[in-house]
C-alpha cells in the first residue's frame, strides 16, 4: 500500500509518500505566510493552506490512500453551503482571546475543566470560535442566514477537499468544546463559550471514510501530535514522545482519563478507530522552534549547524539561563503574561552563550512537561523525539540530562506523516524508519534544574505587571 501523508503545520504544509517496508519519500514542502495584525494576533490564509494540500497531491503522484494531519486547535469560520471561508485561520498561538477569558467567573472556569478537561485558555479553540462569531460581520451574516459552519481546520480541509464535512476525535478534543467523558459535543459548553451547537461539523473517528480527493480515498484525518504519538510507536500506557516543532509537544498513552489541572497536564484523544479510542495525557511548550527561528531573525547565529556543538559548559551552570516564553508558559506553568528572559550576562557573554542558553531553556520547559506527565501517568525510562530541534546533537544531550531519560531518535523524523500514513492503512503498514541513536543522561542536573526554575519563577506575571 503506498500513501500521501500531508502533515498541514504551523509553519508549512508537507507531503510524505509512504510504502510497505520502505523509508519515507518527502516529495513536497510549501511554506505559508504568518500573519500578524496585532500584538498576539496568529492568523493564516485558508485559501493558501488548501492550496498547499492540493500541491502536495500533485506531487506526491499516484497512492492508493490518502491521510491529512492538522494543526490541532487552529480554526476558523466558513460558508457551510459553498465551503468559502468567512475569515482567516485564527492558528493555536493566538491570544486574543486571552484578556475575555481572564474576566471569567471561578463557576464558568470549574465547567469547562470539569467537561472538557482542558482549562479556559485562549491556546484552545472554543473561545476564538466565540470571538469570530461576536466580531466578523460576514461570520454573523451566515448565522443569520442559516449557512454558517465553525471548527478547526481539517473539517474545512475535508470540505473543500473531499465534500466531507467532519471533524475527529483527537481533534475535537483540543477544543474545549468535547465532553472528554461523553466523546460528544457538549451543549452546556457551548453554551458558556457562545458557540452554537449546530454550526460544529460532526465528531468521527480518526481512521475511516473522509471521503475522497480525485477518486484516492482519504483514510486518516487527525491532530499532528497525535498522529505522530502512533508514528513514534507508542501503543502501550507510558509510552511518550516529545515533537519540536513551532512548539515542544509532548504526549503518552494512558490508561485512564487523567485529570491533573494542579500541574498542567491534560487529558486528550490519542486516536480512535475500530478496535475503540486510545486516550492519552498532553503538556505542551508554546515555544521551541519558533524561538530558534526568533533568534536567528535577531542575529545570534546565520546557520543551524551552529547548535550542533558548543565549546564551553553547559550555560546554565554558568549562571547564564534563558526561558523562552514568547508566548507565555503553557504546562505545567500555564501563564500566558510571562516575559521570556535572559539572566545572568556578564561583559563576556557573547551570541553563542546565548544561543545555548536558549536551547537549554527550551529542553528544561520540556522536562517540566514530562516531570508532570509522569506525576500521572508512569512513563517508561526511554521517549522518542523528533522535530527540527532533535537533529541537534548539543539539545539532545541537554534534554537527556534535564529529564534524566535516554533520548530515542531515528533516521526519519517526519513521524507525524509516518502515524498518519499506519493509520490509514488500519495499523498494518511496516516503515523503515532508518538508524535508531539514543542518547544517555550524563551526570546529576538537579543543581541545574533548580537554577533553571528559579528563572521561569522570575518571568511569571511580566506582561501583567
Amino acid at each position: 500500500m503506498k500513501v500521501a501523508a500531508i502533515d498541514q503545520g504551523t509553519t508549512s504544509t508537507r507531503a510524505l509518500v509512504i510504502a510497505e517496508g520502505k523509508m519515507p519519500e518527502v516529495v513536497a514542502r510549501h511554506r505559508q505566510q504568518q500573519f500578524y495584525p496585532q500584538a498576539g494576533w496568529v492568523e493564516h490564509n485558508p485559501n493558501e493552506l488548501l492550496a498547499h494540500i492540493r500541491a502536495c497531491l500533485i506531487e506526491a503522484g499516484t497512492v492508493d490512500a490518502i491521510a491529512i494531519a492538522n494543526q490541532g486547535e487552529s480554526c476558523l469560520a466558513w460558508d457551510a453551503l459553498t465551503g468559502e471561508p468567512l475569515s482567516p485561520v485564527i492558528v493555536w498561538q493566538d491570544m486574543r482571546t486571552a484578556p475575555a477569558l481572564a474576566e471569567w467567573g471561578e463557576m464558568q472556569r470549574a465547567k469547562v475543566l470539569a467537561s472538557s478537561g482542558l482549562p479556559a485558555d485562549a491556546y484552545f479553540s472554543a473561545s476564538k470560535l466565540a470571538w469570530l462569531l461576536k466580531n466578523c460581520l460576514p461570520v454573523a451574516a451566515a448565522h443569520h442566514a442559516g449557512r454558517l459552519r465553525l471548527g478547526t481546520t481539517d473539517a474545512f480541509f475535508l470540505h473543500n477537499l473531499a465534500g466531507h464535512c467532519v471533524t475527529d476525535i483527537t481533534t475535537a478534543s483540543r477544543t474545549g468544546l468535547m465532553n472528554i467523558e461523553t466523546l460528544d459535543w457538549d451543549a452546556e459548553l457551548c453554551a458558556v463559550f457562545g458557540v452554537p451547537l449546530e454550526t460544529l461539523p460532526p465528531i468521527v473517528p480518526s481512521m475511516g471514510d473522509f471521503g475522497s480527493i480525485n477518486g484516492i480515498p482519504v483514510r486518516a484525518s487527525m491532530v499532528d501530535q497525535q498522529a505522530a504519538l502512533y508514528g513514534h510507536g507508542c501503543r502501550l500506557p507510558g509510552d511518550a514522545k516529545v515533537t519540536f516543532g513551532t512548539g515542544a509537544f509532548v504526549l503518552a498513552v494512558s490508561d485512564h482519563l487523567v485529570r491533573a489541572p494542579e500541574r498542567g497536564i491534560l487529558p486528550t484523544i490519542g486516536w480512535s478507530g475500530p478496535d475503540g479510542v486510545t486516550r492519552a495525557v498532553d503538556g505542551g511548550v508554546y515555544d521551541a522552534g519558533s524561538a530558534v527561528e526568533w533568534a536567528k531573525r535577531l542575529g545570534l547565529f546565520s546557520d543551524f549547524a551552529e547548535l550542533e556543538a558548543f565549546d564551553r559548559p553547559a550555560a546554565i551552570s554558568r549562571n547564564l539561563a534563558c526561558v523562552p516564553a514568547l508566548s507565555g508558559l503553557a504546562a505545567p506553568h500555564w501563564d500566558r503574561h510571562a516575559g521570556s528572559l535572559f539572566i545572568g550576562m556578564t561583559a563576556d557573554t557573547d551570541k553563542r552563550d546565548l544561543c545555548q542558553a536558549l536551547l537549554e531553556g527550551i529542553a528544561f520547559l520540556t522536562a517540566d512537561v514530562v516531570a508532570a506527565l509522569d506525576a500521572e501517568t508512569p512513563l517508561g525510562p526511554k521517549f522518542s523525539v523528533d522535530g527540527g530541534l532533535s537533529q541537534s546533537r548539543y539539545f539532545r544531550q541537554v534534554l537527556a540530562n534535564a529529564t534524566g531519560r535516554t533520548i530515542v531518535t531515528h533516521t526519519v523524523t517526519e513521524l507525524t506523516c509516518v502515524g498518519l500514513a499506519q493509520l490509514a492503512a488500519g495499523g498494518a503498514l511496516d516503515v523503515d524508519l532508518g538508524q535508531r541513536t539514543e542518547i544517555t543522561p550524563e551526570g546529576d542536573w538537579s543543581q541545574n534544574r533548580a537554577r533553571f526554575a528559579a528563572a521561569v519563577s522570575k518571568s511569571k506575571g511580566w506582561r501583567a505587571s
